[in-house]
């Protein structure tokens, strides 16, 4: 058998992987979904990757899955914006874990990516789930503060 006499130059040890990179041209609006290798949630990662390219399609530059440690689950968008007559590119981080408190619903999360990228879209279906929430929120919230002046008119009554 014939054996290879080319070497392989290892990278750089000293430098982080992550760290690295490399010059290229970036679409925007771009989406990072930043998720962690070691809690298993590249599936979630990709299903959310997978659900905001069916919707918004074109609409998006790319959609990346960053692989990280550490219980890392964020969603960050950079984006065109207009400041100072210039356009400049803005980053905004959509969704942390940590800092949210779990993982946003699905239709959470687009409603957040719409927000930024064409805040008139009609999201149909999603935006109709959305209200619904809301305003089911809002009458838990009224009939909390109508229990509540009642308590207060009962208890002022009774002084």
């Amino acid at each position: 058998m014939a054996e290879s006499t080319q070497t392989s130059k290892p990278l750089d040890s000293n430098a982080d992987s992550s760290d690295n990179i490399a010059p290229a041209n970036v679409h925007l609006p771009r989406i990072s979904i930043q998720f962690c290798t070691q809690c298993r949630w590249m599936l979630r990662a990709a299903y959310f990757a997978q659900e905001l390219l069916s919707t918004f399609g074109t609409d998006l530059g790319e959609v990346a899955l960053v692989p990280k440690t550490g219980g890392v689950f964020t969603v960050t968008i950079w984006h065109g914006a207009m400041v100072d007559g210039e356009i400049t590119t803005q980053e905004s981080i959509l969704w942390d874990r940590k800092r949210d408190g779990g993982f946003p619903e699905v239709k959470a999360l687009k409603s957040l990516v719409r927000n930024v990228i064409a805040p008139n879209r009609d999201l149909g279906h999603t935006d109709r789930a959305l209200k619904k929430e809301r305003g089911e929120q809002k009458e838990v919230k009224k009939e909390e503060k109508e229990e509540e002046s009642k308590d207060k008119a009962a208890c002022e009554d009774c002084q």
